[in-house]
């Protein structure tokens, strides 16, 4: 009787980790899905690490009871391969180039002018000048809190060449700084409430290249609507008032994440355009590694992250809520080293993310 029921046990078992694989499976392809006529099922990836640890959970069972089972859960991750990759890559490192050029983004959050050190500089600025990237992409780089003198008395000593682009005078200002020279640029045009995304044309060397910034719409979450939002991942809003709760977070995701959607599907036309360029294109996509937004920009790029980065790479941390919104991706003719989230500097709501860039012809 008792071998009985041990059986039994492990068919539950087995039939729960094949649900969860089916689930995991499904969550993790959710970015195929248009938010604009699929608002839930596109942001059913923000749950995909959920699937991933609980399949890790029963890997760790069949390891304990029966080994052989262990082989189900590893046919999970393999058939799961492309969103466990883009959401959690790792890589060898290899060795950057001496001649490959340093590419930063970072949504300062107004440089968090309220900030600074003892002895009066401030912690964004500074991390900046030690960085010394030589194409720097700035989200929310308004200056009404810490002055553009002080902002352009660091970085002017570093950059030859910058451009800011406002959406109105009073709303988010997006800013590439260079140590190359900025022949054009052009808003790349789509509806917002005050985000916006900018093509910046520099000249490297004989090449030019354009470098495409974005800043797409906010979640428009409260840090209590994202400390809500982890309880909802966790499980543990089980009251009515909490589902209530649950359901009127779903629908904010799923308004923010439609409006996302047309903007991501501006900045890829744009792309498709001028697909016989140079091309790098970062920034705050608001929006997870497995998201319409990210997977409908990266079309035909190189995403840097997946392609050379390591773990899960956080860049949003504030308010309960933990995942990796901001992107560096380039065209096939850059080959990418090291990029990663630095998590040394806590002063802004975003990590910065970094990458390194070598120029290996148009294939």
């Amino acid at each position: 009787m008792l071998r009985n029921f041990k059986r039994f046990t492990l068919q539950v078992v087995a039939g729960a980790n094949l649900a969860t694989i089916f689930m995991m499976l499904f969550v993790g392809f959710s970015d195929r899905f248009n938010p604009v006529n699929h608002q839930v099922l596109a942001n059913a990836g923000l749950v995909f690490p959920v699937f991933l640890a609980i399949n890790f959970g029963f890997l760790i069972f069949w390891l304990c009871f029966k080994k052989k089972g262990a082989l189900l859960s590893l046919a999970g991750y393999l058939v799961c391969y492309v969103p466990v990759r883009t959401y959690i890559p790792f890589n060898i490192p290899h060795s950057i180039p001496d001649d490959a050029i340093k590419v930063m983004s970072y949504n300062v959050w107004s440089f968090a002018g309220w900030e600074r050190h003892a002895d009066g500089k401030f912690p964004i600025l500074e991390y900046i000048r030690e960085q010394q990237a030589d194409i720097l992409c700035l989200q929310e780089a308004m200056t009404n809190e810490i002055g553009q003198a002080r902002v352009d008395s660091v970085l002017n000593k570093i950059y030859a060449y910058k451009d800011t682009m406002k959406f109105s005078p009073s709303s988010d200002c997006i800013a590439l700084y260079s140590r190359y020279p900025i022949v054009s640029h052009e808003r790349i045009v789509y509806p917002s409430r005050g985000n916006l995304s900018g093509a910046f044309e520099i000249k490297i060397g004989n090449d030019t290249v354009i470098v495409v910034n974005n800043h797409l719409e906010t979640t428009g979450l409260s840090n209590e609507d994202k400390r809500e939002f982890k309880s909802m991942v966790k499980g543990n809003l089980l009251t009515s008032d909490a589902k209530q709760a649950s359901y009127r977070l779903i629908d904010k995701l799923g308004e923010a994440s439609a409006k996302r959607a047309v903007q991501a599907d501006a900045v890829a036309r744009y792309i498709s355009k001028h697909s016989d360029r140079s091309m790098i294109v970062c920034g705050d996509f608001n929006d997870s590694p497995i998201s319409y937004a990210r997977h409908t920009i990266a079309k035909g790029l190189t995403d840097c992250f997946i392609a050379t980065g390591n773990g899960l790479g956080v860049s949003y941390h504030n308010g309960g809520m933990y995942v990796r919104i901001d992107h560096i991706m380039c065209s096939k003719d850059w080959q990418p080293y090291g990029c990663k989230v630095d998590r040394s500097i806590g002063e802004s709501d975003h990590y910065p993310i970094l990458c390194w860039l070598k120029k290996q012809g148009k294939h």
